[in-house]
């Protein structure tokens, strides 16, 4: 039952913050909103405030916002003054409201981010040796499990990720390590000076590629470092750009079919994964909840008709031509953007039953 109540507050909050967005910047142009929904279809439970119409629908895979004349071919709505339709809009303003939607997904991210890095502090991977990997330089050199890495070529090493990416700056150079050891009694320091060897690995996206290794392996032990307000907001817009570039590289690496299509999951995937983040407390959920809320933004941004981005594009082009986009071409490329969108769906939903059932 807590499962289904985290999948439905992870889903729920992301299509309400998103269509937040749209309604806020519309509402701020004092462009009329007829409809604000959260959900499709039959209404569940709604009320009317002003001239809006505020719903809770059946079907929680999405939601919208109705905006006062939003198209062209659409009647003038009842209680709606002309100086608040949507189409006599300047195409600068209606692109940023159409653009609002995504662009609060990547806001609540970060703000979610903010909240965790306040609230926990950064967790840093200590530079401490779980394992030396047989045969290897590190072997070779003398170095033990357990060791700690105090410094690299005199420079402080406080992370493994400071160990490792001064290791891939040097490559196949000698490096001389610091060593923090304590077999019984006392810490004692120990130098040691090693080459690495280039090895050939796999990325998180399968490609191989060499690399420079001393064949050590992470002990995993971890620590919490406080953060102030401003540092937690840096380091909070700092892992949602990180979370963006990864994903937009993703997305890359599937169109170049590095990343295989099977892959791809769709809202059966995201349920399972919010479930299995739910079982890990309220800080993981939260965690992933940015992440798919990046996703979220990234993908209405793309353009592709139907989606908030095809939107901008045709904007862009009335801005660009002085004209907007003929009521033939928005329609013919609205039913193609739509067949794709139902294909990536479709396939998205067979990856997840193959998962479960294969």
């Amino acid at each position: 039952m807590e499962s289904v109540l985290s999948v439905a507050l992870v889903l729920g909050g992301l299509i309400f913050f998103h269509e937040l967005g749209h309604f806020t910047v519309a509402r701020l142009f004092g462009i009329g909103v007829v409809t604000f929904s959260l959900g499709f279809g039959p209404k569940l439970f709604g009320f009317k405030l002003g001239a809006t119409r505020y719903l809770l629908s059946a079907i929680p895979l999405g939601g919208y916002v109705q905006l006062a004349a939003q198209d062209p071919e659409e009647e003038a709505p009842e209680g709606f003054a002309p100086s608040t339709f949507f189409r006599l809009r300047p195409a600068w303003q209606r692109m940023l409201v159409v653009a609002a939607g995504p662009m609060f997904n990547f806001i609540l991210a970060w703000l979610i981010f903010w909240g965790l890095f306040l609230s926990y502090g950064r967790m840093e991977v200590l530079p401490v040796i779980g394992q030396v990997q047989k045969d290897s330089p590190a072997e070779v050199a003398g170095i033990l499990p357990g060791d700690r890495v105090v410094a690299i070529d005199g420079k402080p090493v406080l992370r493994w990720d400071d160990l490792a990416g001064t290791v891939r700056q040097t490559g196949e150079k000698p490096v001389t390590l610091d060593l923090e050891r304590a077999p019984e009694g006392a810490a004692s320091r120990v130098q040691v000076t090693l080459t690495p060897r280039m090895q050939v690995t796999k990325n998180i996206f399968g490609e191989e590629e060499r690399v420079p290794l001393l064949g050590l392996v992470s002990a995993g032990k971890t620590i919490s470092t406080p953060l102030g307000t401003g540092s937690s907001a840096g380091e909070a817009l700092t892992r949602t750009w990180e979370v963006v570039s990864m994903t937009l590289l993703g997305m890359l690496k599937l169109i170049q079919r590095v990343v295989p299509l099977d892959s791809l999951g769709g809202p059966i995937m995201i349920a399972q994964l919010v479930s299995r983040q739910a079982a890990e407390g309220l800080a993981n959920v939260l965690a992933l909840t940015a992440v798919i809320s990046i996703n979220l933004g990234i993908l209405n941004l793309l353009p592709i008709p139907v989606l908030d981005g095809g939107h901008i594009l045709f904007y862009t082009l009335e801005t660009a031509f002085r004209r907007p986009v003929s009521q033939r071409w928005q329609q013919i490329t609205t039913r193609v953007g739509l067949a794709f969108l139902i294909g990536l769906m479709a396939l998205a939903l067979y990856n997840d039953l193959q998962r479960i059932f294969v």
